[in-house]
């Protein structure tokens, strides 16, 4: 059987041979018709671009790394999803590289892992996204890289972000209209930027509805479910105990649900409690969470993108974008009930 080439494609097209290059490598100024007719020749055909020619050819390795904590969850899992459905477009293959964020020895693992497989760049996932060291080994080395979410203060680098002060804000502000004063909080793990946008995002509608913030409401979580246990031991046994408890995510708040139920309380007649990230625990626990869903998907889609262009010296539009979150009400959330 005869192997389909470029040129195959080029003349079925009835376009050049760079055409169908520029087509391939999603380069702009190339009209949608052209576009149409370019992968309709490549879908009748049944061309295969080689990958291996294209990389020689760019003097690249068409491999990108995606760097996040070791300890996965499903936040990591739809950031996968969404930088590998773009990295497949474009022709690249994706690595997963797992670190522990606080060992001594991550810059020295990650520079081996970069030698090793030539990468052509990095996704940084939070906490990697704010470590300050690593942004400054990565731009000694001129590797390309694109935080996802992290600190906004860095936005001298490209990142993608979701406006986590501004939906904390508004799930509080959800609460309070549901006659909530006593509004508990769970902050996230201090090494993520994130958490301190959560919190303050808390402490303004508090401050907007004129509630007085009780130090003991606040406590310090990080972003496991034991953490929201424990957490939720502590406010739950107050003498004046909170009427709902906020968490920085689902997996705390599935904590503060185990709680809830091993004390007899019902949830949300006696206890309101609502998490933020949507993860699958978040509908599948009972009662399902009130949270806040975050566009991770399309977060980690668009840094691929960016990252991308970055590598094949393309301009880029807008090297920093911000995605908005959105409140999802559950079974979890109700009216707060009447104490003394």
């Amino acid at each position: 059987m005869k192997k389909i080439t470029i040129n195959d494609v080029a003349k079925y097209a009835g376009v050049s041979k760079k055409t169908i290059s520029r087509v391939l490598n999603s380069e702009p100024n190339v009209s949608q018709d052209t576009k149409t007719k370019v992968h309709h020749a490549i879908k009748v055909l049944g061309y295969q671009p080689n990958p291996q020619a294209r990389a020689l050819a760019s003097n690249q390795s068409l491999l990108i790394g995606l760097l996040y904590a070791s300890q996965s969850n499903s936040f990591v899992s739809k950031i996968q999803v969404g930088a590998l459905k773009r990295c497949k477009n474009d022709g690249y293959n994706l690595i997963i590289y797992p670190e522990d964020h606080e060992s001594d020895l991550l810059l020295e693992n990650l520079e081996k892992g970069l030698i090793n497989t030539n990468l052509d760049g990095l996704i940084l996932t939070p906490p990697f996204s704010d470590m300050k060291p690593l942004l400054s080994f990565l731009e000694t080395r001129q590797i390309p890289f694109v935080r996802v979410g992290g600190d906004q203060s860095l936005n001298q680098h490209p990142s993608v972000y979701s406006n986590d002060k501004e939906a904390s804000y508004e799930m509080c502000r959800y609460l309070i209209s549901l006659g909530h004063q006593r509004i508990a909080f769970i902050m996230g793990h201090p090494d993520h930027a994130a958490s301190k946008q959560r919190l303050l995002g808390y402490q303004q509608a508090l401050d907007e509805a004129s509630i007085k913030p009780i130090d003991d409401y606040i406590q310090q979580g990080f972003f496991t479910f034991e953490s929201g246990e424990h957490c939720a031991r502590k406010l739950l046994t107050l003498s004046r105990r909170p009427t709902a408890i906020f968490a920085s995510n689902d997996y705390m708040a599935t904590g503060i649900v185990k709680v809830a139920a091993q004390m007899n309380l019902f949830i949300p007649n006696d206890l309101t409690v609502t998490g933020f990230d949507n993860a699958p625990a978040s509908r599948y626990i009972w009662p399902s969470l009130t949270t806040i869903k975050q566009p991770i998907t399309e977060m980690a889609f668009e840094a691929a993108r960016i990252l991308i262009r970055i590598i094949r010296q393309k301009p880029i539009e807008n090297p920093n974008i911000i995605f908005k979150d959105e409140l999802i009400v559950r079974e979890s959330s109700a009216p707060a009930p009447k104490l003394d």
